[in-house]
């Protein structure tokens, strides 16, 4: 005789689907934008170390003419100044940690690849010169087109990357620095989109001479500046602009000793001169009140748990 059977009971039979393991908070970075970071911060090194050395000795090198050892000296010292911020990016865990800088260098990568393209016919590789200018030239462009199609392929790599949910904010800006953020990256986004689209006007406002192909490739510079510090102020999470947040002291000092070398050609009586100065000295503030306000809330959150395990071994 049949036993009745309560519907309610699970059947022993069945096997129920397994339930997924649920993800971080955030989306994971993916290993191609960490490789990215690591290949960029070695050509860095090597690229920007190069033209920094040659513009402190008084000589020109780059991949077209320039009147002024300080235009290409100035994009060497950008490169190496960010070299250390991209090696620390690549340690990063999440993307939200990640892209404050990883969309200036796409910034970078990308308008330099562009600025070259487009004065193709003023390249050495063009219009022929000493043979180490030439070579540095194609050089020059092969890497670039190299690291833009990686960029292309490893950001879209990490627009699939499966995301868990959103990260909470764990540090945000304190209100004090906002506007000045503000202002100092509205100032290098402004110049630099000016040097960009239309060198021939903006170019009277840097306090040195310049060629077309100088203006552009700083005013890229400038952009992904600009693009850093807002992105930065719209993360609101110091937390997360660790490694953009490494990049900005780094930059404003390597760009110091350039410009401190080249003085004699720098107008520094000009707006433009004493503007540069207080653009540079923005971003050595920024960079710096940023690393101490972290170090204080890990200082702080340090204090805090040291305290709590006394206080609960005595409960």
């Amino acid at each position: 005789m049949a036993q009745p059977t309560d519907p309610a009971a699970p059947d022993p039979t069945s096997t129920a689907p397994p339930v997924p393991p649920a993800l971080p908070p955030g989306r994971p970075l993916s290993p191609g934008v960490a490789l990215l970071a690591v290949a960029v911060a070695v050509v860095n090194l090597l690229v920007g170390g190069v033209l920094t050395a040659v513009a402190l000795t008084g000589h020109v090198l780059g991949a077209w003419p320039s009147p002024e050892p300080l235009s290409p000296g100035l994009l060497g010292a950008a490169m190496l100044g960010t070299a250390p911020a991209l090696f620390a990016l690549a340690r990063a865990a999440t993307w939200q940690q990640a892209r404050t800088l990883v969309l200036p260098l796409t910034v970078v990568l990308a308008g330099l690849f562009a600025v070259s393209l487009v004065n193709a016919h003023r390249l050495y590789i063009a219009e022929g010169g000493p043979i180490v200018s030439v070579l540095f030239s194609l050089g020059w462009l092969c890497t670039l087109g190299l690291l833009c199609t990686a960029a292309a392929v490893c950001l879209a790599g990490q627009a699939f990357t499966r995301s868990g949910p959103p990260p909470p904010r764990t540090l945000s800006l304190p209100g004090w620095a906002k506007p000045a953020l503000a202002v100092l990256g509205s100032s290098w986004l402004g110049i630099g989109t000016g040097l960009l689209v239309r060198p021939g006007f903006w170019a009277d406002f840097v306090p040195w001479q310049t060629n077309r192909v100088d203006a552009q490739a700083l005013g890229v510079w400038a952009l992904a500046l600009g693009v850093g510090v807002l992105g930065s102020l719209a993360e609101d999470d110091l937390d997360r602009t660790r490694a953009a947040l490494l990049s900005l002291p780094g930059t404003a000092l390597a760009t110091a000793v350039v410009l401190a070398a080249r003085a004699a050609h720098v107008d520094w009586s000009s707006g433009p001169g004493l503007s540069l100065i207080v653009m540079v000295a923005g971003l050595l503030a920024a960079g710096a009140s940023g690393h101490f306000l972290l170090r204080e809330a890990t200082t702080g959150g340090e204090a805090t748990g040291n305290a709590a395990g006394p206080a609960a071994h005595r409960t």
